[in-house]
């Protein structure tokens, strides 16, 4: 039998809905439009869900803890309707149960919640919703495939407020063809709409998506570095003057309350089950019953949701593989996590890397005065090469 070990870790659960209405020409998440699998349901893929949630329960014996934040991402979560979201929630509670301050938040596209739809999500306990707004300018949200239309993006932020929600919108920058212009303009939209958290994700064009395969073909230009980090600039300076801050390098929130505490939970290494064809899972060292040490283990769903599925009709694990974690391996990985976030990380825990962090003050990318207190915290030029900061801390 094994239980948390003394460090008591918070505990969430996230949901992966691998559904979308169309494909984005960006997109390499795993996630399906409709005919890409076949034999694979929304009503199949809630069953297989619930079943999985079943497993999970039997695979953490002596765990009491209850899920202090439920995620549930994709995809597109609203693809399903909102029947289907409270029956993922309500396996969530009868599995581990729900704490009484529980964020519980679902992912959305504008076009895909109604008024009716985001009250019914609320009355049955989620909290937070985040919609994908991505652009408010439409040749760029062409660009990117996105259907929704822009106006949509002011109704579903006011059906969600009215639902008593609160709102993030996902916000996406360096389109190609982009300008600086165009997002200065969907920062002001975004701003004036007054979500209670915004998310700025750099455009990443990967090999193996239809953006990938225009840009080999000479059809879209590449990516620039440059004006990305441009249009971050612009973007926490636009934020922190509406009364935004940062917390993690891509995101930024009104009050500490309104930051999200699921993806928190991410970047502190705390515990998480996730449900769902190709949701990863982290469990941290623990001990059992007798008393030994149990290690730290990742591991993750088969990613077809038809395999997924078939797997849970049988009562088998729909895992796919894992990986234990040793000391050496928590120690990097909570360096390359934590120093994303506006806390920083103690600089005791890089010892003998003083030479380094010399450096990287000098260079601008550490904020020299908050090392002298004993905090490694990121300039906003260190967050824009953070994977460097980490790289220099950890060789």
């Amino acid at each position: 039998m094994i239980t948390p070990a003394p460090e008591r870790r918070d505990f969430g659960v996230y949901i992966h809905v691998p559904f979308c209405a169309v494909r984005c020409g960006y997109c390499d998440f795993n996630t399906y439009a409709p005919g890409e699998v076949e034999g694979a349901t929304r009503e199949g893929y809630v069953e297989a869900a619930l079943a999985e949630m079943e497993l999970a329960r039997a695979a953490m014996p002596g765990d009491s803890r209850p899920a202090r934040t439920v995620f549930v991402g994709g995809g597109t979560p609203t693809m399903l309707d909102s029947s289907a979201l409270i029956a993922l929630l309500e396996g969530v509670r009868g599995t581990w149960g729900l704490s009484a301050d529980a964020e519980v938040t679902t992912e959305a596209n504008p076009d895909s919640v109604t008024r009716e739809s985001l009250q019914a999500l609320a009355r049955a306990g989620f909290t937070r919703v985040s919609l994908g707004m991505q652009s408010a300018v439409p040749q760029v949200l062409a660009t990117l495939d996105r259907t929704h239309d822009p106006a949509n993006v002011e109704r579903a932020v006011a059906a969600a407020r009215e639902a008593g929600l609160h709102v993030s919108l996902d916000l996406i920058y360096g389109t190609p063809g982009e300008s600086l212009e165009d997002w200065r303009v969907s920062l002001e939209t975004a701003i004036g709409l007054r979500p209670d958290h915004v998310s700025a994700y750099a455009l990443v064009i990967e090999p193996a998506t239809r953006m990938g395969a225009q840009l080999r073909r000479g059809e879209i230009a590449p990516t620039d570095p440059d004006s990305q980090a441009e249009m971050y600039e612009l973007a926490d300076t636009l934020l922190g003057e509406a009364g935004y801050s940062w917390y993690e390098v891509s995101n930024w929130a009104r009050e500490p309350a309104d930051r999200c505490r699921h993806n928190l939970a991410y970047w502190r290494s705390q515990d998480w089950w996730g449900v769902g064809p190709g949701a990863h899972s982290y469990l941290g060292p623990r001990v059992n019953a007798e008393g030994s040490p149990v290690p730290a283990r990742r591991w993750w769903n088969v990613k077809n949701p038809r395999a997924y599925a078939a797997r849970l009709a049988q009562r088998r694990s729909p895992e796919d593989d894992g990986e234990e974690l040793v000391p050496e391996d928590l120690s990097l990985e909570r360096v390359m996590l934590r120093i994303r976030l506006s806390e920083g990380i103690p600089a005791e825990s890089v010892a003998g890397r003083g030479e380094a962090v010399a450096r990287l003050i000098a260079d601008g990318l550490l904020d020299g005065a908050a090392a002298v207190r004993g905090t490694l915290r990121l300039t906003r030029r260190g967050r824009l090469l953070a994977d460097l900061v980490v790289r220099t801390l950890v060789p």
